[in-house]
């Protein structure tokens, strides 16, 4: 059925691009530091991350060489076990570009069994690359990822010398995976939005801690999962009390069970619910 759209809490999904030297990482620490609680930094640019230990408290797990996207995906599931709140990928860039990434796994997987085939090889390689992109997707996390950029020289006013960064280094389409995607610029290390579902940068900015609040806030206006499950119990309650019989009533306190799923509260009173209808019914069906 379709319903009234409404935009629920969500968990960031940003990515920040950029060539070389345009203050990735250390934009990504400011953003992670905004949005609060424990920062876990999985950095494949050789330890570059810790460079900024004195700005921010954060653990780090340094990922080399082959970068399969099954790598990432453990690395992610790591840091939600470990209790992580943000995570920064630093960089996305690698598991599509790196060695043992996507480009070169597809190229050595087309010769040694597709007869040198590369389109044909992409059958096996794109579901590896999909598995992470559903991971970053899915995750209890709030993840920044970082992505290189080609980059372009070009001379402005007074043959002053810029660096522009293109292209992302990664799949084609990436970018509409993330909520937002700011991309920054070398000289002056400002971010602009190429894409922005939060609507909070039209206008260039400096990456601060104040950034990350301001996207916290937008990402917790929305109506919570607790909120939202109170408003289909209601349903689901009505359900349970209004069984004609007990297999009716394990039906309906299955279906309530689901929707009140990770809220204590709400599973005691769909039982409450449950134990009480089953009493009521009892006698019936013994009667009968």
């Amino acid at each position: 059925m379709f319903k009234k759209a409404e935009r629920k809490q969500a968990k960031l999904r940003l990515a920040l691009a950029g060539p070389s030297g345009s203050g990735k990482t250390y934009s990504a620490l400011l953003l992670a530091m905004g949005l609060g609680g424990r920062i876990a930094v999985i950095d494949t640019e050789h330890g570059s991350a810790s460079l900024y230990a004195d700005i921010a408290d954060f653990d780090v797990l340094e990922l080399h060489a082959p970068y399969a996207p099954e790598r990432y995906v453990d690395a992610i599931t790591s840091a939600e076990q470990a209790g992580y709140d943000v995570l920064i990928i630093d960089s996305y860039s690698h598991e599509w570009t790196g060695s043992g990434g996507c480009l070169e796994a597809n190229e050595q997987l087309a010769h040694q069994k597709f007869r040198g085939n590369t389109w044909a090889a992409w059958n096996e390689t794109t579901p590896r690359h999909r598995k992470l992109t559903d991971k970053i997707l899915t995750s209890s996390l709030h993840i920044i990822c970082t992505m290189r950029s080609k980059t372009e020289t070009v001379q402005g006013e007074g043959k002053k010398i810029f660096k522009l960064g293109m292209k992302s280094e990664q799949r084609d389409g990436t970018d509409y995976e993330f909520t937002v995607v700011l991309d920054l610029t070398h000289d002056g290390h400002t971010a602009m939005a190429s894409k922005d579902r939060t609507k909070l940068f039209d206008q260039p900015e400096l990456i601060s801690i104040e950034t990350g609040e301001r996207l916290l806030a937008w990402l917790n206006s929305g109506v919570s999962p607790e909120d939202r499950a109170k408003e289909l119990l209601i349903d689901a309650l009505a359900d349970i009390v209004n069984a004609k019989d007990i297999p009716s009533l394990h039906s309906a306190f299955n279906a309530a069970k689901v929707i009140a799923h990770g809220f204590d509260d709400l599973i005691d009173q769909v039982v409450i619910a449950k134990d009480k209808r089953k009493h009521e019914l009892t006698p019936q069906e013994q009667s009968a």
